[in-house]
Formats: structure tokens, sequence, C-alpha cells
């Protein structure tokens, strides 16, 4: 796919490739390549290497301080059936910010060079390659700068007892979604809802890529009208 006679060498680094694309960026990027191989990014090794992340590494980094957050909420004088309360409420926000990220910032529309580069740096390229394994979860420091402003606007809303565990149940959320999403590309789930929600994930990628943008829950495409068509896509997945 070329714009203004620019064609991508996947033979080279594509991070600094695609924003030469223009307005034909969201074209090319949503026509998925299968191959289990990931492209490479940049030239720099060290660079490259922060952006591939094995999937065991997101539950042996984020747990331990889940675990943590909720201790601390303990040692504050919550029960426990208070800190459930908590934990499950922070997944349910956890779901929310999922669909909103997805929606609105990883599908946004762009067309200007930094624009497309960022935009496949942070979620295009998982369209362009959705096999790729070592870019399914997100990079740890990534997703430390994603949490850390978060962190701080809930101080704002939430009490000192109260914001360990809420913040812990919203974190506990994103291991679990992380860890969804890359059952859903590699994994071959033999149970109804776990089938189904791949199916639906799949549909997101191959069929009705401006619907579906849950992965870990299908409730906030239910109530913003976003449901993907129920036709499978699975056939496709390589």
């Amino acid at each position: 796919m070329a714009a203004e006679g620019f064609t991508v060498d996947m033979n080279k680094p594509l991070v600094f490739q695609v924003g030469h694309l223009g307005e034909a960026y969201q074209e090319w990027v949503h026509q998925p390549i299968l191959s289990k191989e990931g492209p490479r990014f940049f030239q720099s090794d060290f660079w490259e290497f922060l952006t591939r992340t094995k999937w065991w590494i997101i539950p042996i980094i984020w747990l331990p301080i889940v675990f943590w957050l909720i201790f601390k909420s303990i040692r504050m004088g919550h029960t426990f059936a208070h800190i459930a309360l908590m934990l499950l409420f922070g997944i349910c926000i956890w779901t929310l910010v999922e669909y909103i990220l997805h929606r609105f910032v990883f599908h946004m529309q762009t067309r200007t060079y930094w624009g497309n580069t960022i935009h496949y740096l942070f979620h295009g390229f998982h369209h362009k390659h959705p096999m790729d394994g070592l870019r399914l979860v997100f990079p740890p420091l990534g997703a430390a700068a994603i949490c850390y402003p978060i962190y701080n606007v809930a101080k704002l809303v939430t009490s000192p007892s109260t914001l360990p565990a809420l913040f812990g149940g919203g974190l506990l959320g994103y291991v679990m979604y992380d860890m969804t999403h890359y059952f859903m590309h590699h994994g071959q789930p033999s149970l109804e809802p776990l089938k189904n929600l791949k199916k639906y994930h799949l549909n997101h990628h191959f069929r009705a890529q401006n619907r579906g943008f849950g992965v870990t829950s299908l409730l906030w495409d239910k109530v913003f009208g976003t449901l993907p068509p129920l036709k499978s896509a699975a056939g496709k997945s390589g």
C-alpha cells in the first residue's frame, strides 16, 4: 500500500516508516499479516528489546503489587468483605477504562506522520500482526507510565484507606485483561464462554475493527451499542 509513491518495506524496521503512508495508513494497518513471527520495530537493539514481552512477565511483575496493595488496606482496618467489594469495584472500573482506551485512543483515526507512527506503536501493529506473541501484552514500563497518572487521579476521589484495595482491583483487572487477550489469540478454549469471547474478539480483528472494543467483557459494548456482528472470524486466525 502506497501513499504519494511510498511503500512500506517489511524487511526494514517499521515504526518510522508507517508515518509516511499518510491517509493510506488506516487501510494498510487493517490488512493483517498472520505470521506468528513479529516484525522488527526499531534499528536499535535496546529499543527493540523494550517492545517485546513474554506473557508470563505480566503476572510475575503485577500480582505481587496487587497483593501488597490489598495488604495495605488490611493494615488500615478494612475487613475482608470490604476489600472483596473494593477489588470487585476496581475490576469493574478497569473494564470501562479498557473499553474507553481501546475505542477512543487505540482506534483514533490518524493520517499525519507522527499520528500514524504513535498509533502504530501503541496499537496499530497489533492489527497488522495480530499473532505476534511477543507484543500481545503491554510492556511493563508502558503499563507503569499509564498507571501513574490513573493512581494520582484516584487519590483525588478516594480515601487513603480505600485507595490501595480499589487500585489493586483495577490492577488485577488489567492483569486479567492481558492474560485473556493473549489467550484469545494463542489459546484454544474448550469452554463455551471463552469460545464465544474468542469469536467476539476475532470479529473485531477480521470483520469489524470499529466494533467490539471490550476484551475481558462484552458489557460496555452492549451499553454503548458497539457489539460486533455475530458471525465468527475464528477460522481466519491462523
